[in-house]
């Protein structure tokens, strides 16, 4: 019997390439997004992780069509820039309203399936920004370190019940994800230019970054493995990322970040 996976945001960038990834090896998967562009061979259900209501209507489809639900891929997101002072309450909710709770609004949805089940895989988009966060994109970085922390709490929570949970932190990569991020100059002559120069830099290096299906076959690989663990990222490049924010001060990675990006 294929295991049956849903990833949200699955219409393009990495939700597109992990839903195509996880297709390839077997796996019976639905896209859940508010745009109908999945992979062939992928369902589409509409659905809107901010919605509640939303989501329980599309995962209810989903049960009431396989009769399971083994793997989710919590995906789903967008990013905002600018300066933390200019950023306005209403632009900070939405990131977090999209990034945190859209993933917790879909795994709430889940986890009673899987708990009846007996067991279940939860693979969550997190970022590197979430363990670095980048000056004037703070709250895209918050966004995914609150998702890191979700995911380690919760994880626990379930493993009981036989569901494991991690999360994936990419670093750059080439998505339409660049030219859909939300910016915001407000203040960029109060910070002598530094909005404007930091965010350029970012998708200069995000243009450059990996390809799409590396990540998404990392997630394949990653919601199919019989032991995770909490975190994982692709590249030598990122996985030195995280060896140093294990071993360097905190002052000293934040100097190191500050001069990539908010010179």
């Amino acid at each position: 019997m294929s295991r049956v996976a849903i990833v949200t945001g699955g219409s393009s960038g990495i939700g597109y390439c992990a839903a195509a990834a996880l297709r390839n090896a077997g796996c019976t998967v639905y896209e859940f997004s508010r745009r109908e562009s999945p992979p062939p061979g992928v369902a589409h259900i509409y659905a809107d992780v901010t919605d509640p209501q939303s989501i329980r209507t599309a995962v209810d489809q989903v049960m009431q069509r396989e009769g399971r639900i083994d793997i989710l891929v919590n995906n789903a997101g967008f990013g905002i820039s600018g300066a933390a002072e200019f950023t306005t309450a209403g632009q900070a909710h939405r990131q977090m309203e999209v990034n945190l709770f859209g993933m917790a609004n879909t795994t709430q949805a889940v986890l009673p399936h899987m708990r009846a089940a007996g067991g279940g895989r939860i693979v969550n988009l997190s970022s590197i920004a979430a363990i670095t966060p980048i000056p004037f994109q703070t709250w895209y970085s918050v966004s995914k370190a609150a998702i890191n922390a979700y995911t380690m709490a919760a994880a626990n929570e379930v493993r009981p019940f036989g569901i494991t949970m991690c999360a994936v932190m990419p670093g750059d990569v080439r998505t339409g994800f660049t030219d859909a991020r939300c910016k915001a100059d407000d203040g960029d002559s109060v910070y002598g230019g530094a909005i404007r120069r930091s965010v350029g830099k970012m998708e200069k290096d995000e243009r450059g970054g990996m390809a799409p299906e590396r990540i998404g076959a990392l997630i394949c690989r990653v919601a199919l493995k019989k032991h995770i663990k909490p975190f994982y990222t692709a590249g030598i490049g990122y996985k030195m990322v995280m060896l140093l924010v294990r071993l360097l001060p905190a002052g000293v990675l934040r100097r190191l970040v500050g001069m990539l990006y908010a010179a």
